[in-house]
């Protein structure tokens, strides 16, 4: 699922800005990029982000912050360079003027802030919570997209169920239209030749138990329950996988159906439902 986080806070005697970025992935996909100061806390920090993220491809970006407080630093001993090179260049060149203070101020890296590459005087416990926070953001986001997309989904089940329903009211018919036609062709085939009424009544049995499909529905029925019902859970460990099981489900007994069903009407149906698992499936893969 896609999301963004962020957070600032302090880790030691710096102060750092945690961004997180998630896109739809089957997996848990992490990809951190950490000031060199932080670099050692990596682990802990793909650790964190671990428990609070099932799927998705995870972006995460520190960036260490200034504080408004810091005072400048000057290199003394780029200064004093600076000092002997241009008192050797006036003497050399005979010029006038004296070396002032401002001038060598603003040579270049005379004045910078510390290195944020220098190491921490923090702890990855300080680091990680700012880690958390921008995971409790992100969170919120996803969440929130979540149920956007878990209504779209319950609409799509609407749409399935009515197919299915029609399905079942459809196949009854189906069945009395077969035996018919059955009667019909061995009548026409065996004309002027005595029938055995009880093999024939075997037959049209047989062809009724294969052609049978309320098995199929009653289990699709139950899985499209499971299905909403894991839609409106809260399980620790998310709901994509089970959603994905019981799409697989489905789209079994979708196929039995259309193999048993021997009849346009309901192979229209049975399409349909194809065609909205598919939909579904696309969706899934980006719940958590």
């Amino acid at each position: 699922m896609t999301g963004f986080g962020a957070a600032e806070g302090p880790v030691g005697d710096l102060r750092v800005g945690v961004e997180i970025r998630t896109v739809n992935h089957r997996f848990f996909n992490p990809s951190l990029k950490l000031p060199a100061a932080f670099a050692r806390w990596e682990a802990e920090v793909r650790e964190a982000l671990r428990q609070r993220i099932n799927r998705g491809h995870v972006s995460l970006i520190a960036r260490i912050s200034r504080a408004e407080n810091e005072n400048g630093v000057v290199d003394e001993p780029r200064f004093a360079a600076y000092v002997d090179q241009l008192r050797a260049l006036k003497e050399r060149y005979a010029l006038s003027g004296d070396v002032d203070l401002a001038t060598l101020l603003r040579m270049p890296d005379v004045v910078g802030s510390r290195n944020q590459d220098e190491e921490s005087s923090g702890s990855a416990a300080e680091l990680v919570r700012v880690v958390d926070e921008a995971a409790t953001a992100l969170m919120a986001m996803r969440e929130a997209e979540g149920a956007r997309l878990a209504a779209v989904l319950l609409e799509r089940l609407d749409v399935i169920e009515g197919a299915l329903a029609r399905i079942a009211e459809r196949a009854p018919e189906r069945l009395i239209a077969q035996r018919d036609r059955l009667k019909q062709s061995v009548k026409e085939l065996s004309e002027g030749i005595a029938l055995d009424e009880q093999r024939l009544a075997q037959e049209i049995a047989v062809l009724a138990d294969k052609l049978d499909v309320n098995e199929e529905i009653d289990r699709f029925n139950s899985h499209l329950a499971a299905f909403r019902e894991t839609l409106r859970s809260a399980a620790a460990d998310g709901v994509g996988k089970r959603l994905g099981f019981l799409l697989q489900e489905m789209l079994r007994e979708t196929n039995t159906t259309g193999s048993k069903a021997n009849d346009a009407r309901m192979l229209h149906e049975v399409v349909m439902v194809k065609e909205e698992l598919e939909r579904i499936r696309e969706q899934v893969e980006n719940l958590e």
